[in-house]
């Protein structure tokens, strides 16, 4: 007959024998780091190699250390900047493990990373930023002063077995009780601005208008200056051909010019007394005037 503790003998074994396999090997994941203990200190190197490994069991413990690029996303504060102003700044720090035996020993894990890192990053913005002022942390000399920060912060940190990789500002903001006083002043900095510009179009508008007006001025003097001397050449010109024509037959430019005193004369509503033997009506009473002697001809 069969005995049934020899069963339950190797039933014990297979369980023992999974426990001992269990505290004896161990895995390390591509993105981590092992290190085995031994009564809390170190009995080997660095195990970075993924894969499968041993230990001594029951006596070695295996500590994991992440080697991915870790982060700290910093709690926002406010720190006083130049000229005693107050801004609310959010940063973050990207970092990663370089020396896991030192970081073991001197924070244990990333919770005590954390809080050192924490504390380093507040001391240097606070150190950095009080000689910055607004502009330059949001415009002007960010990166500068990013740099600056960031190695203060790698200095600290090097004691701890870390390497940081960046520091930045996520936000930098005004607290709200004054961002509504910078407001009204950047308002009244742009209505300053805006009058001013008003300003220099006005007194531009007004000095072309002036040249317009001064320029119109001009070719008008010039054009009536022009036409007076067309004007004067033109009664010249009269002039001559009526002394041609007069020259040449005084007669006759007599009697055209009496027609044409007759026509102003008696034109429109026209009333005069005046004998009919004046001499204005002679060529009334006797159109075809006596013969006169011959005229002198005209010098050439």
């Amino acid at each position: 007959m069969r005995n049934p503790f020899s069963g339950l003998a190797i039933l014990i074994a297979i369980v023992a024998a999974i426990i001992v396999a269990d505290y004896t090997f161990f895995t390390v994941d591509p993105t981590e780091q092992a290190l085995v203990l031994r009564f809390g200190k170190p009995v080997s190197d660095i195990i970075g190699a993924p894969g499968l490994h041993a230990r001594v069991p029951f006596i070695d413990s295996v500590v994991y250390i992440d080697k991915r690029i870790l982060a700290l996303d910093n709690e926002r504060q406010e720190v006083l900047v130049a000229e005693n102003q107050r801004l609310e700044v959010d940063a973050f720090v990207r970092y990663r493990i370089a020396d896991p035996l030192l970081f073991y020993q001197s924070v244990f894990n990333v919770k005590g990373a954390d809080s050192q890192l924490g504390g380093m990053l507040n001391s240097a913005l606070r150190r950095t930023l009080s000689e910055a002022s607004i502009v330059d942390i949001v415009r002007n000399r960010r990166d500068a002063l990013m740099a600056d920060i960031r190695d203060q912060v790698k200095a600290g940190a090097e004691r701890f077995g870390l390497d940081i990789v960046d520091v930045r500002i996520k936000r930098a903001d005004l607290p709200p009780e004054n961002s509504e006083a910078v407001f009204r002043r950047m308002q009244a900095e742009r209505q300053r601005l805006a009058a001013t510009f008003r300003a220099q179009g006005s007194q531009q508008s007004q000095k072309i208008k002036a040249d317009a007006d001064a320029t119109v001025t001009v070719t008008v003097a010039q054009a009536q200056q022009q036409s007076e001397q067309i004007r004067g050449e033109g009664d010249a010109e009269r002039n001559r051909i009526f002394a041609q024509a007069y020259g040449s037959d005084p007669e006759f430019f007599t009697f055209y010019r009496s027609m044409q005193a007759y026509e102003a004369a008696f034109k429109g509503d026209t009333r005069a007394i005046l004998s009919p033997k004046s001499d204005f009506f002679r060529y009334f009473s006797n159109p075809i005037p006596a013969p006169t002697p011959a005229a002198t001809p005209a010098a050439p």
